[in-house]
């Protein structure tokens, strides 16, 4: 592809989000690593990208922020040119909350990452997008809306919501070669599950049609394959990689 735009990956400083930017970088994408607070991680990772020969920068910024998520996407397209790759991908704590102790603030702090960010990160991006011709919004879900798993009720909720923006959106932006999808991940260990015990693995692991846990290379691929060209005619899905956990 010519005249190649940038990736923004935002929560890309460790984690699934790591993987994400490392993967597009090796596509050839020039990758804005965006991170909150771990400015060492972020760091690091585009020195590992640069050294295997890629490009990325590191971001700091708030993507909750409507100020700071524009002057993000300003300095991105300064630097590496417009964003054509959106990738939502950071997030905040995911605490247990049964339903007699949910509050309205609990919902605000799931809609904020999976509702207000992309929904500011996609009206940043747009103008750079339209001038273009081309863009690729690509989500980062989850498959608990098909689970509905009990004390999760705020964030099933806004992962579902996150779902229907992506639908609607794929409707209105499509008129101008811009496709959005929704990748939705079962299970995948990272850094923040580092508690969980082997048992737990083995009991998820047992209820997976492949009789594995996925791992950020998996979700990463699939990225990868939906900002591409091959993806061109793909929008508004909804694209479950959980090794078939949620079979019917």
């Amino acid at each position: 592809m010519n005249d190649r735009g940038s990736a923004l990956v935002t929560g890309a400083s460790r984690g699934l989000g790591a993987v994400i930017a490392r993967r597009l970088a090796a596509d050839g994408w020039p990758v804005a690593v965006n991170y909150h607070a771990n400015a060492e991680t972020a760091a690091r990772l585009v020195a590992e990208i640069r050294d295997a020969g890629g490009t990325a920068e590191a971001y700091r910024a708030d993507v909750t922020d409507e100020a700071g998520v524009a002057d993000l996407v300003a300095r991105v397209g300064a630097d590496l040119g417009d964003v054509e790759v959106l990738v939502p991908n950071a997030t905040g704590p995911q605490p247990l909350v049964p339903v007699e102790e949910l509050t309205w603030e609990d919902h605000l702090d799931q809609l904020r990452f999976f509702v207000k960010s992309p929904t500011l990160l996609v009206r940043a991006v747009l103008p750079g997008m339209k001038a273009r011709g081309r863009g690729r919004v690509i989500q980062i879900g989850s498959d608990i809306v098909e689970r509905a798993l009990p004390n999760c009720s705020a964030y099933l909720a806004a992962k579902a919501a996150q779902l229907g923006l992506t639908r609607s959106w794929s409707r209105e932006l499509g008129r101008h070669n811009i496709t959005v999808n929704l990748v939705a991940p079962g299970w995948i260990p990272v850094e923040r599950h580092a508690g969980a015990t082997e048992e737990s693995l083995r009991r998820y692991a047992d209820d997976v049609a492949l009789r594995r846990i996925g791992t950020p290379d998996d979700i990463a691929a699939m990225v990868c394959f939906l900002a591409s060209d091959a993806a061109g005619f793909i929008t508004g899905e909804r694209v479950a990689v959980n090794g078939g956990h949620t079979l019917g």
